[in-house]
This record gives structure tokens, C-alpha cells and sequence, in this order.
């Protein structure tokens, strides 16, 4: 039986990112992928928000995908776009980049750290006790672990195995969402009609000042409204056809399918995100309507949280109760996106009394302060961890500040490149000492002059010292006697013996 200190089932966004995170830190992790290869058969998902591309960049990996994609505004809520080009981050924008092109670049990123990978079979069952997971695969094969991580999508196998309740909402409507060939040409853009909204567009285009420019050839992606809610099963092109017949009173001679799929508003998550040994994460924790394109943001975000958690559980670092932290943390940001989903849903429906919810709604988010509040939720910039009382940034993202050193002109993420904390010391150079932890974290003693400043939050105070998680969010900030000394053994594990 083959063994890894941890495996993943699911070799998508959120998986991928894990297994980095995990390899940064030095732990023996393995995926499962069900995909013969690292190819995605359609578009899929259609861009990143500004704080993933920030996570991105922590791990020194941004420019690989903003150099395929197209920066630009989008974020937004019921399709009402909130520009954020005004927020002080160096990512002031979104990327416009298909899911199969982000996964393609980050499975790149998973070949260059050497992650094994074990294609072409899927998890099927496992057995945990106190110390390891035996993990049953599609091909008769066994392998072992401490722990399993399933990012194995909405319908987890590992989820219900584990028998991790799934609560939540049951859907109203259904989407179809398809890449196909149409013998007519529709009308390329986004329409309304008294089922829903429907689209037609092409997977290749510009923008140019601010607006859509499709190609003249390609494939065509549509996405169309049921009249009812359709099944669990696979679409298939007869479904297509009569969806369009409907909205249309044509298929546009629509052939020749690339993929088809179903989407709904159902909305649910995981009743807990961890049974001893398994953790979930991604669309396997939670599910959810894709307004505002919020769902592989938020999968690639849970991955950055627990990798580095893990990672120090499984290295006997830190105790097994810092994995408590990760459902503390995560379950709240997923909760809060379903209920955006959910009332996106609500204002988008095609009756006379959702579009003056929606009018209303429109002209609300027009204003500065609502605006930038909404986008900043949107966009993943103003998640808070609540790590109780204290200076404005305990909790939230550190901003990417230019530090001056000793030793010449320092970025943030910069620091954050090997999934490693670190501790600023903005203070007196040589006034912290953290020998008991300084085989795990930095000190660097650093200056800024500036103004520090948070998205919806504006100027903060600036720390005299900020201790900084490897996900990039603030662990401790303030005078280094009032509280250093225990943030580092929570976070860090305990202080080396003497």
C-alpha cells in the first residue's frame, strides 16, 4: 500500500492549490483525479477577483495568469458591476480568464513542485481510525495517509462517506450551459425574457473601452433559463434544443456540442468541514448559485487557509486543534456568499416586483459607500477571521506594502513566496526576540512610510509590529509585549525547549 501524509481527491483549482501549498511546506501530499489528463473539456468558470490574485501573487505565481488573461472590472452584484479600480491594492481589478486556462497554468505550477498525481481514478470509499486513512480508489489500488481532503466537488464522495451533512436550500431554476456549433448565428449578449436570462457569446473575445467585443468564429457558449427545473441527470443536445426552442422559438440549428451542463440556485454547506481525519474543501464544503463568479475564488481561498494549518499538524508543530481553526474561519465566508447567491437569485428573477427590488438595489450601489462595501465583499478583499479583540488588521489581509530593509526594498508577498509566516518589526531594529521561534518564523526588521489602508475599511493605524500567517492574513499587530509571545504558540506551536 502506498502511503503520503496527505491525500486529495479532486485535482480542480482547489485542489491543485492545495497540493502547493501543502508541497511549499514540506509535506508528502498526492492527488486523485478522476481526468485521464490535466485538460478541461470547456470553458467553464470565466475569472479570478482581486484577492485570489493576490493570493496568487503571495505564492509568486500571479504574473503566469495575468500575462493569459485580460484585467478588468468584475465584480458585481446582480449584475450591477462595482468597480474597484479606486481600492488601495496593487490588484485593483479582476481577470477575465477561463477556468480550463487557470487550471492549465496552475497544473504547471503542480509539475514544477513534483506533485504525484494519480489519474484517470476517483476516491470510492476510505476507513479512518486514530492515526491513519485508508483510502479505497476506482482502480482496486490502496493508499494510505494521515489525513484526506476531499476536493472532489458539489456531489463529494468523500463528504458522504464521512457522513457530513449537506443542509440547505433546493432549487427554483436551472441554467443550461453549453459550447456548441449553431447552423444560424443568435444574437450575441445577455437578453431577458419572461423566463429568465439567457445569453449567447463566444469563448474568445476583447474589451475594448469597457465593453465585450466577441470574436467572428469559434464555437458559441450559451447559457439558457429551463421552464422548469431540471434533472439531476447528465443534459444532453435534445435538452439544449428545446430550452432554446422556448426561450426563442428556435435552436439556431444548434449541433455538435463540446459540453453541455446543468446549473441551479440550490445553495448548501457542509454542516461541518472536518471528521477527525477528513477535511472538505471547495465546492465539497459548499454550493451555491454563481453570481458575482464567486465559487472557484472561494475554493482556491479555502485551500490557502488550511494547507499551511495542515501542513503544521502533520509536521508535529502545532496541535491538532489548529485544524479547528479552519471551519472556524472558512465556514462563515462560504455562509456569507451563499446569502449573497441567494439574494442575488432573488433580485434577478424576471417578475415586475424583483426587477424594482433590483432597480432599487442598483441605485444603492451606485453610491461611494455602499459601493465600495459590496465590492469589497465581492471581491474578497474585506474577509475578516475573527481572532477577537484588537488592532484593526488582526484578522484581515495584510497589505502588500513597499518595506524598506537593510538589505534593500521588500515587498509583502514577497515574503509570503514559500508559504512561510513572518514577523515585521516596524519598531527599534533588534527591539523583538523571538528566539524560541525562529526555526519557524522570520523576524524582519523593516520600514514603510505611508498611509496603511484597507479596502472598505480606509486608513488604519499604522502597528509598531505585524505577525503574519503564510495565507497572508494577520495573526497579531501591535506593541510586541502585549501578546507576541502567545499569538506565536497559537499559530506557530509552542517555544522551542531551551
Amino acid at each position: 500500500m502506498t502511503e503520503h501524509a496527505v491525500v486529495i481527491a479532486g485535482g480542480g483549482p482547489t485542489g491543485m492549490m492545495l497540493a502547493g501549498e501543502l508541497t511549499l511546506a514540506g509535506v508528502d501530499v498526492a492527488i486523485v483525479e478522476r481526468r485521464a489528463s490535466a485538460e478541461i473539456i470547456g470553458s467553464r468558470a470565466g475569472g479570478l477577483h482581486a484577492r485570489t490574485i493576490e493570493v496568487l501573487d503571495q505564492r509568486g505565481i500571479a504574473d503566469r495568469f495575468l500575462a493569459q488573461g485580460q484585467a478588468m472590472q468584475v465584480a458585481g452584484f446582480a449584475h450591477i458591476r462595482l468597480d474597484i479600480s479606486d481600492f488601495p491594492t496593487r490588484h485593483n481589478y479582476g481577470l477575465a480568464l477561463w477556468q480550463k486556462h487557470f487550471e492549465r497554468i496552475l497544473a504547471g505550477w503542480i509539475e514544477e513542485l513534483a506533485i504525484p498525481i494519480y489519474r484517470g481514478c476517483e476516491v470510492t470509499g476510505f476507513a479512518q481510525d486514530d492515526t491513519v486513512v485508508d483510502v479505497e480508489l476506482s482502480n482496486s489500488q490502496s493508499l494510505r495517509a494521515q489525513y484526506l481532503v476531499g476536493c472532489d466537488g458539489g456531489r463529494s464522495v468523500v463528504r458522504k462517506a464521512a457522513g457530513i451533512a449537506f443542509p440547505g436550500w433546493d432549487p427554483t431554476i436551472s441554467h443550461l450551459i453549453a459550447e456548441v456549433e449553431m447552423a444560424e448565428e443568435p444574437e450575441l449578449g445577455i437578453h431577458r425574457t419572461a423566463l429568465g436570462v439567457h445569453s449567447f457569446g463566444r469563448e474568445k473575445y476583447e474589451i475594448r473601452d469597457g465593453k465585450v467585443v466577441y470574436m467572428d468564429r469559434g464555437p458559441i457558449r450559451v447559457m439558457v433559463t429551463e421552464e422548469q427545473v431540471g434533472p439531476t441527470t447528465e443534459p444532453t443536445l435534445r435538452d439544449l434544443s428545446e430550452a432554446l426552442i422556448a426561450v426563442y422559438g428556435t435552436d439556431y440549428g444548434v449541433h455538435s456540442p463540446t459540453w453541455i451542463s446543468r446549473f441551479t440556485d440550490a445553495a448548501r454547506q457542509a454542516a461541518a468541514y472536518r471528521d477527525r481525519r477528513i477535511l472538505l474543501a471547495g465546492d465539497a464544503a459548499h454550493v451555491h448559485y454563481p453570481a458575482g463568479g464567486q465559487g472557484l475564488n472561494l475554493g482556491v481561498q479555502d485551500a490557502v487557509n488550511l494547507g499551511w494549518k495542515l501542513a503544521q499538524v502533520v509536521k508535529g508543530t502545532s496541535p491538532e486543534c489548529l485544524l479547528n481553526t479552519y471551519q472556524a474561519e472558512r465556514h462563515p465566508v462560504a455562509a456569507r456568499v451563499l446569502r449573497n447567491a441567494l439574494a442575488q437569485v432573488a433580485l434577478l428573477r424576471p417578475d415586475d416586483r424583483s426587477k424594482a427590488a433590483c432597480e432599487v438595489v442598483s441605485e444603492l450601489l451606485h453610491m461611494d459607500e455602499p459601493r465600495k462595501r459590496y465590492a469589497a465583499m465581492m471581491s474578497g478583499l474585506d474577509i475578516h477571521y475573527d481572532l477577537g479583540e484588537g488592532h484593526p488588521l488582526l484578522g484581515r489581509r495584510m497589505p502588500d506594502l513597499d518595506l524598506v530593509t537593510a538589505n534593500g526594498p521588500l515587498r509583502v508577498f514577497t515574503l509570503l513566496h514559500h508559504a512561510r509566516p513572518a514577523l515585521l518589526n516596524l519598531g527599534e531594529p533588534g527591539g523583538i526576540d523571538i528566539t524560541p521561534w525562529a526555526d519557524r518564523v522570520p523576524l524582519i526588521d523593516a520600514k514603510y512610510v505611508g498611509m496603511w489602508e484597507l479596502p472598505a475599511i480606509g486608513p488604519v493605524t499604522a502597528p509598531t509590529a505585524v505577525l503574519l500567517r503564510p495565507d497572508g492574513h494577520v495573526a497579531w499587530a501591535g506593541n510586541p509585549q502585549l501578546g507576541l509571545a502567545d499569538a506565536l504558540t497559537t499559530w506557530f506551536g509552542p517555544p522551542a525547549a531551551a
